[in-house]
């Protein structure tokens, strides 16, 4: 293995050579670029011809904080799903618990029977830290019964700050697995709680891919959304998780003017138009068209009213 990592590292530095003689071979030809361009160039040349460090064959791998990639240089080794002895009714309420979590919500029956086998019952006591930010980790847990609370410190603050409660039914620590990074909060127990504790190998082989293919698609769509632009990543993240996708036929109400309201709405797909009554006995008149992005509902939300308008798909 180590040969072939030699062999690629000086293809790469004749690969880096070359394009370096060629950068000073085409630098007269910028000469015309105004002023700003000329110096950018020059300090793009001086790095290229700088010399490139050599290789150590003995040096060990470097440890890496990027997604695992699995080819030609880090194949999936043969996997033998893990079981853990368990009575028919802890089993059940696994099974309901897995239904509940978004991430195990694209598995198939046979994918979510090795899971509810591979996984392992922890009893956990009030203010017990399940993880910690900074640690490096090798599980996830979906919890049982009990509360625990979210924290996290960010950039340029020492106190951690709140983010959420976990609840019965929902799944933490899955982001140092998806992305091979240390733990992104702490974790800990509000209650005496039972969790429900899956290893890595049984997570990368089952869970992993479809998981992964779902958060980034919201995690994409998320981003472009102008109210949550403000967000930091590992809170969109979270919100990610907290999606159920609901489908509308075209005419469907998805609100009805009137109702009491517990959700915020965004379109992923097709249009939506908002109606509203303006005067008793008329008919509702169209006041607002939503598209791919648009999102409504927050009203009832935030003011704790009544909603106030239809929402037709």
């Amino acid at each position: 293995m180590q040969a072939k990592i030699d062999e690629l590292e000086k293809k790469l530095e004749a690969q880096r050579y070359s394009t370096a003689e060629e950068s000073k071979d085409s630098k007269g030809k910028d000469d015309m670029n105004s002023e700003d361009d000329t110096d950018e160039d020059s300090e793009s040349d001086y790095v290229d011809s700088l010399p490139l460090p050599k290789t150590n064959a003995s040096a060990k791998p470097r440890a890496s904080v990027s997604a695992e990639a699995f080819g030609v240089w880090n194949q999936k080794s043969a996997f033998t799903p893990k079981i853990v002895n368990k009575s028919e009714d802890a089993k059940s309420q696994i099974y309901e618990k897995l239904n509940m979590a978004f991430m195990f919500s694209a598995l198939d029956d046979k994918e979510k029977e090795i899971v509810v086998n591979a996984m392992e019952e922890i009893k956990v006591d009030v203010n017990d830290v399940v993880i910690k930010e900074g640690d490096q980790g090798d599980c996830l847990y979906v919890v049982g019964t009990g509360n625990l609370s979210c924290t996290k410190i960010f950039s340029g603050n020492t106190d951690p700050t709140f983010l959420k409660s976990y609840r019965p039914g929902e799944a933490f620590g899955e982001l140092a697995l998806l992305y091979n990074a240390p733990r992104a909060a702490t974790i800990t127990a509000i209650d005496q709680c039972t969790l429900y504790k899956l290893d890595r190998d049984t997570f990368n082989h089952i869970v992993k891919d479809s998981a992964q293919k779902k958060r980034e698609k919201y995690e994409e769509f998320l981003a472009k959304v102008p109210i949550l632009s403000a967000m930091e990543p590992y809170e969109r993240t979270k919100l990610a998780d907290a999606f159920t996708e609901h489908r509308f036929k075209s005419g469907e109400t998805i609100i009805k003017e009137g109702d009491p309201g517990n959700e915020l709405f965004f379109v992923q797909e097709g249009e939506a138009i908002a109606t509203k009554t303006m005067k008793p006995g008329e008919a509702p008149t169209k006041v607002m068209n939503y598209e791919v992005g648009g999102f409504f509902g927050e009203r009832a939300l935030l003011k704790n009213e009544p909603r106030a308008a239809n929402i037709i798909a």
